[in-house]
């Protein structure tokens, strides 16, 4: 008889995995109404249950930590699936409120005016810019990890605002105006 180290062999899997299967499956299912995901679910906890063989201790009877684990797997299923059917649901809500192709238009020129404004402030300004605003760090962290004082990380954020505001301005307005225009229009 082959073992494992553990002292689990594979044939004792085997017979484990014939055992239990129909019936875990049985279970998952009634749990997803969904045979093609029940069968995935069950062969998921076998395949953890086979990868932790080495480490795994089982303080309960086989039968009922299989249960549980597939219980605790279809769980996580359902709620990965609520969480897939939310995040759909506020895609395709956002694409229906930026549809118009004068939003879409005025969204990637905005996005290329900031990406001009960005290219145009020093190297470090920039820098310490994006880490304020796209990472959301403190002037304190980002001080930190620039090695400079806060003092400095504050002018130079005033000096990024000031640059940003005068070159998306003139932008600004004119975005103002299209999105009046495009409201008139729809009336």
């Amino acid at each position: 008889m082959e073992q494992q180290e553990t002292g689990i062999s594979k044939s004792a899997f085997e017979e484990v995995f014939k055992a239990y299967f129909a019936p875990l499956h049985s279970y998952a299912y009634t749990l997803l109404q969904e045979d093609a995901q029940a069968e995935e679910i069950v062969q998921q906890v076998y395949y953890k249950l086979w990868l932790k063989k080495n480490e795994l201790h089982i303080n309960q009877k086989l039968k009922a930590y299989l249960y549980k684990a597939v219980h605790n797997e279809c769980l996580n299923f359902i709620k990965h699936q609520k969480v897939k059917k939310t995040h759909q649901e506020f895609v395709m809500h956002t694409e229906k409120q930026s549809s118009s192709p004068i939003q879409q238009l005025a969204a990637q020129e905005l996005k290329t005016k900031i990406q001009q404004a960005l290219a145009s402030l020093p190297e470090q300004c920039r820098t310490i810019f994006q880490m304020s605003r796209f990472e959301d760090l403190k002037y304190r962290e980002i001080a930190e990890q620039l090695q400079l004082s806060v003092k400095t990380v504050e002018n130079q954020m005033g000096k990024a605002l000031r640059t940003m505001r005068q070159h998306l301005s003139a932008y600004l307005s004119l975005l103002w105006a299209l999105c009046v225009l495009a409201v008139l229009l729809v009336k």
